[in-house]
């Protein structure tokens, strides 16, 4: 594999580096987030290995403004930062896998390889549908049975992340963390009444209705 380690440590990055080395690999190795840009969008590299505390660009913007443009190659963060929150935030960035300093080098090679193996995203979708409802991710438009819909940005998002998940039931917790990064429940009813809204201006005026409540569980877009 041609594997790009972005890494300021010089004794970690150098560890690394070399081990992959002696496993056959072809690393590059540079300390800096900006020069890791730059050559991981110029390079088609098979897997990225990230610090996420490195001078010129950090580690989680580095891999937003990748996935921003498109490139999905696999990226395991590796980073002393091992709170859950921190391990969400690589996640919620892009990454693909996240492991703690200090770590053994066999586990860095073995969860290498698993991303090595993973499927690649070959395309992006830019039309979700469900039904006869559709949204243009790229024009945000949304239209139902040829009619336009005109949604609030918030009402756009909600309904954007329910056609991602179309036929899986959503709940309450999962709505705020996805919609409005809220980590906890702010004892409010937001989430019921932008579904409301959205419900009269995708459901009422239509045949059928697409989005449904679950008793006891949460919403599900159907179609």
């Amino acid at each position: 594999m041609h594997i790009l380690v972005i890494e300021d440590d010089r004794t970690t990055g150098s560890y690394i580096a070399e081990g992959l080395r002696e496993e056959g690999h072809v690393v590059d190795l540079v300390p800096d987030g900006r020069d890791g840009l730059i050559r991981a969008s110029a390079t088609p590299y098979d897997v990225l290995v990230v610090d996420r505390m490195l001078p010129g660009i950090d580690g989680l913007s580095l891999i937003k403004i990748l996935r921003g443009a498109k490139n999905h190659t696999p990226v395991l963060f590796l980073t002393s930062l091992g709170g859950v929150d921190d391990r969400i935030d690589g996640l919620n960035a892009g990454g693909d896998d996240y492991l703690v300093k200090p770590f053994a080098f066999g586990e860095l090679s073995a969860r290498i390889a698993a991303l090595a193996r993973r499927p690649q995203i070959a395309q992006e979708e830019t039309v979700l549908c469900a039904g006869d409802l559709e949204m243009d991710l790229i024009r945000r438009k949304v239209s139902r049975a040829g009619v336009e819909i005109d949604l609030v940005p918030r009402e756009f998002a909600l309904l954007e992340h329910l056609l991602r998940r179309k036929g899986r039931v959503q709940t309450r917790t999962m709505l705020l963390e996805a919609v409005w990064d809220i980590s906890f429940d702010p004892q409010t009813n937001v989430v019921e009444t932008h579904i409301s809204r959205l419900r009269s201006k995708v459901d009422k005026p239509f045949d059928h209705e697409l989005i449904k409540t679950i008793r006891g569980a949460g919403y599900r877009i159907e179609g």
